[in-house]
C-alpha cells in the first residue's frame, strides 16, 4: 500500500479515530457472548420449527401450532441480527476505550418468553374448551 507506515501494525486500530487494539481477553469475551446469543437464536428458530412441524395439532385450535412456532422463528432471527449489532457496538467501544453499550437482548428475551408463555396458556385453554365440546 502506498504511503502506509511499515512500522505500524494494522491490527492496532485507527489511531486517527482514537482506536487501539484492546486486550485479547476482552475481544474473546465479546466474541463468546456473541456466540452464546447465536446459540440462543438457533434454539428459538429450531424450537419454532419443531413446534410447527412435529407437535400434534391442538384439538379445536388448528392454527395453534403456527401461533406458537412462527413467533419463535421470527424472534430467533431478531436475536441473531441484534446479537451481531451488539457485538459490533461492543467491539467498537473496546477499541475506543469507551464504556460498553447496553444490550437490548435481555429485554427481548424476557418479553418473548413472557408473551409466549401467555400465548401457550391461551392456546391450551382454547384446546381444552374445544375438546369438551
Amino acid at each position: 500500500m502506498v504511503g502506509a507506515d511499515p512500522a505500524r501494525d494494522p491490527r492496532d486500530g485507527d489511531p486517527a479515530a482514537g482506536e487501539h487494539e484492546p486486550d485479547a481477553r476482552f475481544t474473546f469475551a465479546n466474541e463468546r457472548t456473541f456466540l452464546a446469543w447465536t446459540r440462543t437464536s438457533l434454539a428459538f428458530i429450531l424450537a419454532g420449527l419443531g413446534i410447527v412441524q412435529l407437535l400434534p395439532p391442538f384439538p379445536g385450535v388448528p392454527w395453534g401450532r403456527h401461533l406458537l412456532g412462527v413467533p419463535l422463528i421470527v424472534v430467533g432471527v431478531v436475536i441473531s441480527i441484534a446479537s451481531y449489532a451488539q457485538w459490533v457496538r461492543s467491539q467498537r467501544a473496546l477499541r475506543r476505550g469507551q464504556p460498553l453499550p447496553r444490550s437490548a437482548l435481555p429485554i427481548i428475551l424476557t418479553v418473548t418468553i413472557a408473551v409466549m408463555a401467555i400465548i401457550s396458556a391461551v392456546v391450551l385453554l382454547l384446546s381444552a374448551i374445544g375438546r369438551s365440546r
